[in-house]
């Protein structure tokens, strides 16, 4: 792997503007002030195994207890050692013999407008019945299962299902490729997949089992494919692979119990890009997940028992995984989830689903703001957002005047923000402001939560003391929401996150501590392209344009976005010839295709060549400037061809 440039960097943003915790929140918080938050801190720095372990035993179900906190061979870890929990149970069956029995669970909003609302006991009962139709299918433990859905309650109930059982889930995000999902099942070696007739978005329908159908004439491991029938579109089904979803169910036992899994049962692979061609499966697993994702939704969100809560991720991402299903159930919050885009059937829905289902807590990402932003305050001004309590940012950083925008005019100056930051590597969040206690500066996503140790490194990996002072942001120790490897591929592991710090996790970013002691993230340190908050890789990209019969020769970069943070750009050598009117268009589709929707260009530059080192290797740093608009000030003394640059400079494309 190519060593990342500029390990240090300079602080370029300053903001002074500081919001303190509103008063009343502070008063009904459980962590209500910097200095609680300080001694909770404290305490898991004077021993982290002590402090996971006495709230393992608190907060989880354990058929049988653990022997051993950690168990840590550097990069490696295993948590709460020898114990047995499952994470279905301690989703469903902990709240069924208490208040939250008949509590909403689920609201669920379809894109069309219809409704649905599932009780713990409701959403039990649904998960059991399909846990027994994955075992009538000959799923069992360890098997891997795919799932390629709409966001629709049945998505949540195959995650739980599967790990009731001990299947392991591979949530494929619902705009993925037939070429991306095949990819996905081949590198997991998926059994089954789990899938609907369709979806909705901005009005049209989404051909899904079609595109699965073409995904699986190359994914020969699966074995079968279970329909949900969501638009009722008919679509071709393969005797004895395709099996309808309510076919089965309806044959289906509403008796399940959850199987006792040991700790470190692997609960679900999520594939993310990285900076190699071939997506990577992050393998998260049962209890220390469980867990991680637990106390960080309670100390981040502070639900109430009467608390309805939006995080407006698809489970397709692992914000979904954690802060849709996996954290808010563990914790027995009724979960709003709704189907469709923000813009349809206008730029107000959000508000609209905000004022009728009166929510208490929106959980959604700086691109979603950026778009409210743009479409005008008049659509938010139609509708009541009283009931708003605390509003919450993940995917990317979040500009400073976005912030405010969100403070003030969906918060109405009287929500906190909780600016978070953590990855799907990371499991959950690992800094955050906490509502009743951290004062907040738009733009940083403040202080490390409690059992979480950051530190950054400048170029020559010493620890950067200067405040203010740039450089490899990296996690000291062990955390039990943390990756365990990357599914079949331990050197990767090992490679991408532990060989450039040792014994250290890298996190790819860049980071900042300010005077108060606050993280301020500022970018990535690879070349990954976050495209409204989705992590994409400039390789995978540049391998579908090659892939075009016409294409020699690709480099993507990320150009600043004010709505999606940053968008595609390409530079493309042809094999022969001029590009015609209809090239630009051609590429823009065969991405589609290859990748999905999410990683088609916005713009495409034809160029001769393109600007490499001497020993030929695309210098990526020099084309993001050109993309962006900017003079070079970078070292361009490995450049071979200094016309190349020039070229390029002069292309009006």
């Amino acid at each position: 792997m190519s060593e990342p440039a500029g390990a240090s960097i300079a602080n370029v943003m300053q903001e002074t503007r500081v919001f303190p915790p509103p008063a009343e929140f502070s008063a009904s918080s459980p962590i209500g002030s910097m200095e609680a938050y300080q001694a909770l801190y404290d305490r898991a720095k004077a021993d982290p195994e002590a402090f996971w372990a006495e709230y393992a035993r608190n907060e989880l179900h354990w058929f049988t207890p653990f022997t051993q906190t950690l168990d840590w061979k550097p990069p490696f870890a295993k948590w709460f050692v020898g114990g047995k929990t499952n994470a279905s149970y301690n989703c469903l069956d902990r709240h069924l013999n208490g208040p939250n029995r008949h509590k909403a669970a689920i609201i669920w909003e379809g894109e069309p407008g219809d409704e649905r609302t599932l009780t713990y006991l409701q959403l039990h009962r649904e998960v059991c019945k399909f846990a027994n139709v994955l075992k009538g299918q000959g799923i069992k433990e360890g098997d891997v299962v795919s799932i390629y859905m709409p966001l629709v309650p049945e998505l949540a109930i195959a995650m739980l299902a599967c790990a009731r059982i001990g299947a392991v889930h591979s949530v494929i995000f619902g705009g993925f490729s037939a070429e991306a999902i095949a990819d996905r099942n081949n590198d997991a070696k998926s059994k089954l997949i789990i899938t609907a007739d369709g979806g909705w978005r901005r009005g049209k329908l989404l051909p899904l089992k079609e595109t699965v159908d073409t995904a699986l004439a190359k994914s020969p491991t699966v074995e079968k494919c279970i329909v949900f029938q969501r638009v009722g579109s008919k679509p071709p089904m393969t005797p004895g692979r395709d099996l309808w979803w309510h076919e089965l169910m309806e044959q289906a036992s509403a008796e399940c119990e959850a199987t006792p899994l040991d700790s470190e049962a692997p609960l679900f692979i999520l594939y993310t890009s990285g900076s190699t061609g071939k997506p990577k499966g992050i393998r998260h697993t049962t209890a220390g997940y469980n867990l991680y994702v637990k106390k960080t939704f309670e100390w981040v969100f502070e639900p109430r028992p009467e608390d309805v809560y939006w995080c407006t991720a698809d489970c397709g991402w692992i914000t979904g995984h954690s802060y849709v299903v996996y954290g808010p159930l563990s914790s027995g919050t009724t979960v709003m989830m709704y189907e469709g885009a923000p813009n349809w059937p206008a730029e107000d829905r959000f508000w609209a689903i905000v004022e009728k289902h009166r929510v208490n807590i929106l959980y959604t990402a700086p691109t979603a703001i950026r778009s409210f932003i743009k479409w005008g305050d008049h659509h938010v001004d139609k509708h009541d957002l009283s009931s708003l309590r605390l509003l919450g940012t993940v995917g990317e950083g979040i500009n400073p005047e976005a912030w405010i925008w969100y403070h003030r005019k969906i918060g109405g100056e009287r929500c906190p923000i909780v600016d978070t930051w953590w990855q799907t590597e990371t499991g959950g969040i690992m800094m955050s402001p906490l509502p009743g206690a951290t004062p907040t500066k738009p733009g940083s996503c403040t202080k490390p939560l409690p059992g979480v140790f950051p530190i950054i490194l400048d170029a020559q990996r010493n620890p950067v003391t200067t405040p203010n002072q740039g450089g490899w942001l990296c996690i000291e120790k062990p955390w039990p929401g943390m990756l365990r490897g990357i599914w079949g591929d331990d050197d990767r592991y090992i490679e991408q996150y532990w060989s450039r710090a040792p014994g250290m996790y890298l996190t790819g970013d860049n980071a900042r501590v300010d005077d108060d002691g606050y993280y301020w993230i500022m970018g990535r340190i690879d070349d990954v392209i976050n495209v409204a908050g989705h992590r994409l890789s400039t390789i995978e990209i540049e391998s579908a344009l090659v892939s075009h019969p016409q294409v020699a020769e690709a480099a993507a970069v990320g150009k600043p976005d004010e709505v999606k943070g940053q968008a595609v750009t390409v530079f493309v050598t042809l094999k022969e010839g001029e590009p015609t009117p209809d090239t630009k268009e051609s590429l823009k589709q065969h991405v589609r295709k290859e990748i999905g929707a999410l990683a088609a260009p916005d713009d495409i530059h034809f160029a001769a060549a393109l600007p490499k080192t001497r020993s030929g290797k695309i210098m990526r740093r020099l084309l993001r400037d050109i993309a962006a608009g900017k003079e070079t000030v970078q070292d361009t003394s490995t450049l071979e061809d200094y016309s190349v640059l020039a070229k390029l400079r002069g292309d009006e494309e």
